[in-house]
This record gives C-alpha cells, structure tokens and sequence, in this order.
C-alpha cells in the first residue's frame, strides 16, 4: 500500500505542475495579447502626433516692421548722481499681416506707452543681460496692450531690440 499512495503523489505532483504549466501558458497569452492591444492602439497615437507635428511645421512666415526714429530718454532715477541717458531702436515680429498694419496705425500711441516705460528704468538694472531680456518681455508686453485695447485680433510674437545705447 505504501507504494500505491507514493504513486497517488506523484500523480497529484504531477496535476499541480500540469496546473502551473497551464496558468504560465495563459498568462503568457494574456500578456502578448496586451503587448498586441497596445502596439495597436499605439499605432493610431503616432499617426496623430505625426499630423501635430505637420500642423506646428506649417507656420505663416514672420513679418518684421522697424520704427524708423529711436526712442530717446533720461532715466528717472540716475546712477551715482550722472545724467544718463537710454536709446533704444526696435524691430517687431507677428506672422499677421493685419497686426503688423495695426501696429502701424497705433504707432503714435504705442511710441508714448513705450517711452514711459522706458522713464520708468534704472540705469543699474538695465546694465545686465537679465535687465535688458526683462524690458524686452515688458516692451511686448506693453505693446501687446495698446494692440489688444484698439481690439486688434492677434498680437506681436516678438521685439528686437536692433540698438540700445545706454550713457
């Protein structure tokens, strides 16, 4: 009898290897099935960033207009008691067309907005890179407002500063 139930073991050793070969080969399948799902729905992901891409790569091309005069200013606050002085000369950037003529049209308003915030500078500050990138971003910012006031559609994208002599 004692060899008939080592035999009944070793059967039922054998059913649960069965088993555990059977739960391996199912999740097996379960897992390359997801592998295959999301290679799937994957595919349809990369056509759609490829269309974005395609999208982003067809820009309108940049349309530049230049303020013929600079603008000239004392600074409110002087350095060190010096009399100093800033001038500024400027280019700016949109891709409408209908922004650059509205800019145009609104020069005279947008000269006096930029010169008081140009009085509002301090020598000191604007002598650093950070300064001078900081009045860039203000200076688009300021015109962006009077553009935005006059309910132009669209804004500038862009100022240049082409020449900004401090003394």
């Amino acid at each position: 009898m004692a060899e008939t139930q080592d035999d009944i073991e070793i059967i039922e050793e054998g059913g649960n290897k069965s088993k555990l070969l059977i739960i391996i080969i199912v999740v097996l399948i379960l897992i390359l099935a997801g592998v295959g799902a999301m290679m799937f729905i994957g595919g349809d992901d990369k056509s759609a960033v490829s269309d974005e891409s395609v999208a982003v790569a067809v820009k309108q091309t940049p349309i530049y207009y230049t303020l013929e005069k600079p603008l000239i200013v004392n600074f409110g606050e002087q350095s060190q008691g010096a009399v100093r002085y800033l001038s500024v000369k400027l280019k700016v950037m949109a891709r409408d067309q209908l922004v650059i003529d509205s800019f145009t049209l609104n020069e005279p308003a947008i000269q006096h907005e930029l010169l008081m915030l140009l009085l509002g500078q301090k020598y000191d500050e604007l002598n650093t890179v950070e300064g001078t990138k900081a009045l860039q971003q203000k200076t688009l910012a300021t015109i962006n407002e009077v553009l935005k006031a006059e309910k132009t559609s669209g804004e500038l994208e862009s100022v240049y500063f082409t020449s900004l002599l401090m003394q």
